[in-house]
């Protein structure tokens, strides 16, 4: 395993859609575990796999509930309510932004085995399976946010303000 570099909002390689996975290799079992080491290393939730310059429709997700996800192929194929929150990237270092997203979502996906499965989200979980989802299609959260991009650690403040 390794940690590998994580690219940022800029690198042409994230407007990019990546390609479907056919089969998995050791090379995309290796690209997984190294994507779930750069994420703890960088305390993120989620990772796609375009952040660290591969363009394959590979996400991997912790929102410390217990489970790491690992979707492959991801479709959502429903999306029901709303939440609105400050949403970070670690493609997009040190800011954040209030992004409205989906409160629910279900998602279909292969595992690290390439076996079919469905997965259902809430909240924080709804958010980074949108969130990484949109990145495979070339799509950065800062093109969804409401207002300005605020730095980091300034969001409690300006909810106070308000």
């Amino acid at each position: 395993m390794a940690v590998r570099q994580i690219r940022v909002m800029g690198d042409e390689i994230l407007t990019k859609k990546c390609k479907p996975v056919k089969e998995m290799t050791e090379r995309n079992l290796e690209l997984i575990e190294d994507m779930f080491e750069t994420m703890y290393q960088a305390n993120g939730v989620g990772l796609a796999a375009p952040q660290v310059g591969i363009l394959k429709r590979i996400v991997t997700i912790d929102v410390e509930d217990g489970n790491q996800y690992v979707l492959i192929n991801p479709e959502i194929v429903l999306e029901e309510g709303e939440q609105t929150g400050y949403e970070g990237c670690l493609s997009v270092p040190g800011k954040s932004g209030i992004v409205t997203r989906p409160n629910h979502v279900k998602v279909k996906a292969f595992n690290e085995k390439m076996e079919p499965y469905e997965l259902e989200g809430e909240g924080l979980l709804a958010r980074a399976i949108c969130h990484e989802c949109a990145h495979l299609d070339g799509q950065l959260y800062v093109e969804l946010v409401e207002g300005e991009l605020v730095d980091v650690g300034e969001e409690e403040e300006l909810e106070e303000e308000e």
